[in-house]
């Protein structure tokens, strides 16, 4: 009774080993060797570091963890991680022998003229068994279904570390930018208040003749050009809330507290090679996984033009009687062996294997590009904060020219010297530079975290 199951795993262990995937090779990577403007002393990579190794700031931090365990898209990231995961237990279930115990039982009345002895009777018929069901994996198909859904769920598994590592550079870039509005409309605030002061004294010269209509008439216009810049810089900071309490998922403390915008600095990102890249960074690697996952799937098409064979069998007892089921002699057995063969298909199977193949091809095209942008990326961001540190020492001085230039231009229009439009530009100078200064901060630090990103940092911890 037992005959036909010892076949099957017999079966299962000489069978199991073919596979038509072919050879998987990693692609070369389509980049130079090395980042132009890279400091040869860097020889690690950002990927190392932990997220509240690199960002200082208290406050950031707890925005950070709050929106890990807050935002929706990493919720939807893990949730595809969990999908991937059950879909490949199911192809590696497909490698297994299926077993289910059955159990039936029937009654039925006979009628006389059906019955051989013309006299209706009550038949009955009772059984229990294990039926057991596997194919043998001749040409590995079923172990290459297997392989693509492994590869896909790794691959969702460097989706759910790309969304990790983007939503903390975005949180991070997100409450800068909310600082650097707000300081900017405390400027415009305090600019608002200059204006007004000069456009009130301009106005009183103007009512007594020593000021032209002219003088006015500009002194005017920046206190309305400041008034409009306040409501957008109002317009922004509520804007920037709105994104960030998007970003974390739930409401923004009502303590939050920045601090110091001059004060604040980010770490010198350690670059490394571009071979890092292909190590570390998530949406490489996803690439890379989809890649392996469609060279698998032309294995599962490369079988699909050879034999299928499936082996059934079932063991039990049956009886007329329900107590009779387990007695001597009530055993029974089956054997199903099914083998089918693809004779004629108007070419499906070659067009299948076809769009395997050309499926690999688009994975390794999106694998290169990939590979690309992320080298793209690296290298914008040490362009960038490279750049950057010159253009705000030229600005901090550009600003302190124009204070100076400020002062100058107050004290000689108070003691009669120039006249109130030298004044006003010297105003006006004084409020841009001041913008531009902060402006540039925003984008020297933003670039920084763009770099870290770049170079799949954050994901640790």
């Amino acid at each position: 009774m037992i005959k036909p199951f010892s076949f099957l795993i017999l079966a299962s262990l000489l069978f199991s080993g073919c596979s038509l995937i072919p050879a998987y090779e990693q692609p070369q990577a389509p980049v130079p060797a090395v980042y132009p403007l890279a400091p040869m002393t860097r020889d690690e990579s950002a990927a190392a570091l932990d997220w509240r190794e690199f960002f200082h700031d208290p406050v950031l931090h707890r925005l950070i963890e709050t929106a890990l365990a807050n935002n929706r898209d990493i919720r939807v990231a893990t949730l595809n991680v969990e999908s991937y995961q059950a879909r490949y237990r199911i192809r590696r279930a497909d490698l297994l022998p299926e077993v289910s115990a059955t159990g039936s039982g029937s009654r039925q009345r006979v009628p006389a003229d059906l019955a051989p002895d013309d006299k209706a009777t009550i038949e009955s018929q009772y059984s229990v068994g294990l039926n057991v069901s596997y194919e043998l994996d001749l040409f590995g198909r079923v172990r290459s279904l297997d392989q693509e859904a492994l590869q896909r769920y790794l691959a969702n598994e460097q989706a759910q570390r790309s969304a990790h590592i983007g939503l903390v550079a975005s949180v991070a870039s997100a409450w800068l930018t909310l600082q650097a509005d707000q300081v900017l409309e405390r400027l415009t605030s305090d600019t608002l208040d200059t204006y007004e002061n000069s456009y009130q004294l301009t106005r009183r010269s103007a009512e007594v003749g020593t000021v032209s209509d002219l003088a006015l008439s500009q002194s005017q216009t920046l206190v309305q050009s400041a008034r409009g810049s306040i409501a957008r810089y109002r317009r922004q900071v509520a804007e920037d809330r709105n994104l960030l309490a998007l970003l974390i998922g739930a409401e923004i403390p009502a303590d939050l507290v920045a601090g110091d915008w001059e004060r604040q600095s980010l770490p010198e990102v350690p670059v490394g090679l571009p071979s890092d890249l292909l190590n570390r960074r998530p949406d490489i690697l996803e690439a890379e996984f989809l890649l392996k996952a469609a060279n698998a799937d032309i294995g599962a098409a490369r079988a699909a033009f050879f034999p299928r064979i499936s082996l059934t069998a079932g063991a039990g007892s049956s009886s007329e009687a329900l107590s009779g089921l387990f007695n001597a002699g009530s055993g029974a057995w089956s054997f199903f062996p099914q083998i089918s063969l693809p004779i004629v298909n108007a070419g499906s199977l070659q067009a299948s294997l076809d769009v395997s193949q050309i499926e690999k091809d688009i994975q390794v095209a999106r694998y290169e590009k990939a590979i690309q942008s992320a080298f793209r990326e690296v290298s914008d961001g040490l362009a960038a904060t490279d750049t950057f540190g010159q253009q705000i020492e030229a600005q901090q001085g550009l600003v302190s020219a124009s204070a100076k230039y400020y002062r100058l231009a107050q004290s000689r229009y108070m003691t009669g010297i120039d006249s109130s439009l030298t004044l006003l530009d010297a105003q006006r100078t004084l409020f841009a530079a001041q913008q531009a200064l902060i402006s540039d901060q925003l984008s020297e630090r933003v670039a920084t975290i763009d770099l870290f990103k770049a170079l799949g940092g954050g994901w640790e911890g």
